[in-house]
């Protein structure tokens, strides 16, 4: 009779290696591997663990009906863009944060308004129904419409969920889940792989919308295999800054929608409330100081206007700090190395910090002009208009090169009542908003003359 074998998993990429090492040998990572034990193959299955493994599952995609894409409101209208405009039967979303960021308040708020369309489900294994119960009430929801339960095994929740044929289940968490068959600890490679792939299968099969909330690490990124962000249909990152009001929902892969999608809540006493104008918000308080300006971004489908800060003082350490604030790091030093080069102006005895206002983490590449206008106002001490926005992309030979959606970045600086806008050459209109003055530049020494006009 075949015996289980001792096997051991990297919980950052999901290897398996036959001893334990120190680090892994896929990834280089310390201190991650760790022991579980691997089932004796049933009988009766083929060599890939699958009962009747074959070519009988194999169909044309010619024969496959299209369904239409029907999509549920989850009643909170920033959640829904996030999504790509609801909830899709059958998928399978996966929400990530930080303690008590507001992951279990939004979901009970979203299972509150779909309650009202169809049978729904919540599962924690982390809280106890008192303190759901207390939650539904401090949010102004129907406790009695709510259908909770506390579980921790999924073989139970699996039965619990076939028994009522909910539409949609929230889990609460995927990490304190286990199954049965699995001889690991709650929260190891192999549960939390075994149990998703258990919620998933059976979501696929019963057309079941589900809702998983994942933990973090302290880096940010999703605690558990990586495997896990594989599997599921849509993987959402719940994002705040310390001591701020504001919360940030950002898709990072949506089988059904746009990725890099972003919404914006506030946090109230009587839980998430969805913000519709989040350029109002970013753009509170602004004023013509020197080392800030405003940039149009664009996030997902829509452009968001935002506001930088740079603060460059002289340095009296032998390596001048560059600290960078929702940018990437390297992008500042490359941006100052343009300015060295291809304007003539040095910060090597200068410390420089970049700040974005708001949260905001930056990855688009029409920041490089704003950043280096902010840089060059606070060198010089001088403020930029204040009724200016600017954005483009900076070469490394000093060009201006243009970025996408030119247009609707213009359009969404006009609803908000800016005059003046710098952009590159190859971004300028054909024909110029009415009330706004075009500035089209094409290198980094020609942006730095008109902007400060």
């Amino acid at each position: 009779m075949a015996k289980a074998k001792t096997r051991f998993q990297c919980s950052e990429c999901g290897s398996v290696q036959s001893k334990w090492v120190g680090q892994c040998p896929d990834c280089q990572a310390w201190n991650t591997l760790s022991e579980s034990r691997q089932p004796a193959p049933s009988e009766g299955r083929g060599r890939l663990g699958y009962a009747g493994s074959g070519a009988r599952g194999v169909v044309s995609l010619a024969s496959v009906v299209d369904t239409p894409d029907e999509r549920r409101s989850t009643g909170l209208a920033e959640l829904d863009r996030v999504l790509g405009g609801g909830l899709v039967s059958g998928s399978v979303v996966l929400i990530g944060g930080d303690p008590g960021i507001g992951k279990s308040t939004l979901l009970l708020q979203a299972l509150a308004h779909i309650r009202a369309s169809g049978p729904c489900l919540y599962v924690t294994g982390e809280e106890s129904l008192q303190q759901i119960a207390m939650r539904s009430r401090r949010l102004g929801l129907d406790a009695g419409a709510l259908d909770c339960q506390t579980e921790t095994s999924v073989e139970q929740i699996l039965a619990t969920i076939a028994e009522r044929s909910p539409g949609l289940v929230v889990i609460d968490s995927i990490q304190t889940l286990f199954s049965e068959q699995v001889a690991s600890a709650p929260g190891s490679v192999t549960q939390v792989r075994e149990c998703a792939a258990a919620l998933v299968r059976y979501a696929k099969q019963h057309q079941c919308t589900m809702l998983l909330v994942g933990h973090v690490t302290k880096d940010g990124a999703l605690a558990g295999p990586r495997v896990l962000e594989h599997m599921v249909d849509a993987v959402l990152y719940f994002e705040s800054d310390s001591g701020s009001r504001y919360r940030v929902v950002r898709s990072v892969k949506n089988r059904f929608g746009t990725v890099n999608e972003l919404g914006l809540f506030a946090m109230t006493g009587t839980g998430l409330k969805p913000v519709s104008n989040p350029s109002a918000i970013f753009l509170s308080g602004v004023e013509s100081t020197s080392g800030s300006v405003v940039t149009v971004i664009r996030e997902g489908t829509r452009p968001l206007l935002l506001e930088l800060q740079a603060l460059v003082d002289t340095s009296h350490l032998a390596n001048p700090r560059r600290v960078a604030l929702g940018l990437d790091h390297n992008r500042l030093a490359m941006l100052l190395a343009v300015l060295h080069r291809h304007a003539g102006i040095s910060m090597s005895d200068q410390d420089v910090f970049i700040n974005v206002v708001g949260g905001i983490r930056l990855s688009e590449t029409s920041c490089d002009l704003p950043v280096a206008l902010a840089v060059m106002s606070s060198f010089r001490d001088r403020p930029l208009p204040q009724r200016q926005v600017c954005f483009g992309e900076v070469g490394l030979g000093g060009e201006i090169r243009p970025v996408y959606n030119g247009e609707e970045r213009l359009k969404e600086a006009q609803t908000h009542g800016f005059s003046r806008v710098l952009l590159p050459a190859a971004n300028a209109p054909r024909q110029v908003p009415e009330g706004m003055e075009v500035v089209a530049v094409k290198t980094l020494g020609e942006a730095l003359e008109r902007a400060f006009d």
